[in-house]
Parts: C-alpha cells; structure tokens; sequence
C-alpha cells in the first residue's frame, strides 16, 4: 500500500510541476517591434505590391521571383489560388503597421501589415502581415480576420 501511495504522490507532484505550452498563436496578436525606416518600407512594400499583381493575373513566373527560396518548394499552383481568393484585389491596401518580426528559427525579419483602405476600424478587421527577407524577398504571408 505505501508503494502505492508513493507512486500516485509522485504521479500527483509531476503533474502539479508540469507546464501547459500553448502553442496557437493569438489571433490578430502579431507583435512588432521597431519600425522600418522609410527606404525600407518603401522597398518591401513595391516588392508586396507586385506580388499582389502577379497574384491578380496568376502569373507563377513573377510570384517565384518575388517570392523566398525558403519557401519556393512549398507554393503551388492550389496556394496560389486559395491565397488569391483570400485578398480582395478590388479594394486598395495601405500601412497599417511595419516593424521586425521574430521567427521560430530565432531570425528577425521585416514585416508589413497591411489594412484596407476603407477598412476605418481600430484595429483594423482585416489585416495582412507580410514577412520578409532582408534581400527583399516575401517568406510569408497571413491574413488576420477579427470578428
């Protein structure tokens, strides 16, 4: 019986230690720091807007040279056009925020978040953030949708 005991007090004392990792990013918590100089901004931003008209005239050609190497492998024709769908290339799209963002592999890149332009909420219900490469390149994209 004290074997018992013993081992459910150290199963009990375990769990009581043990920490929840949340791993799901907060929606729409994207967070910056220090924002892009204005030749910086301008930069990434003329690179998004031609990606955004490579993704309006689905031309794979351009979008593969706008966008990382990191990520070249995993971009198909399917993400193109479910990412396509998900920006509405009717309305226009201005700064919301620029800034450098961390990144699981440790790196800080900069980043865009981009709001419509007729989208006059604080903060903004629709919001895209762009990250990229110091060269210029886009590595990512994510869409924030708050309710």
């Amino acid at each position: 019986m004290r074997k018992i005991y013993l081992i459910l007090s150290v199963l009990v004392f375990q769990l009581y230690l043990s920490q929840d990792v949340n791993t799901e990013m907060k929606k729409g918590k994207t967070e910056l720091t220090s924002e892009l100089n204005g030749n910086n901004l301008n930069f990434y931003n003329t690179t998004f807007l031609k990606f955004v008209s490579a993704l309006k005239s689905s031309d794979l050609q351009v979008i593969n040279t706008l966008i990382s190497d990191k990520v070249k492998n995993v971009v198909t024709e399917d993400i193109v056009q479910k990412l396509s769908g998900g920006i509405s290339f009717e309305r226009n799209m201005v700064v919301f925020k620029s800034g450098y963002q961390s990144l699981a592999d440790g790196g800080k890149y900069p980043t865009i978040q981009y709001r419509y332009e007729d989208d006059k909420h604080l903060p903004p219900k629709d919001i895209l953030t762009v990250v990229f490469e110091d060269s210029g390149k886009i590595l990512g994209l994510k869409p924030e949708y708050s309710e």
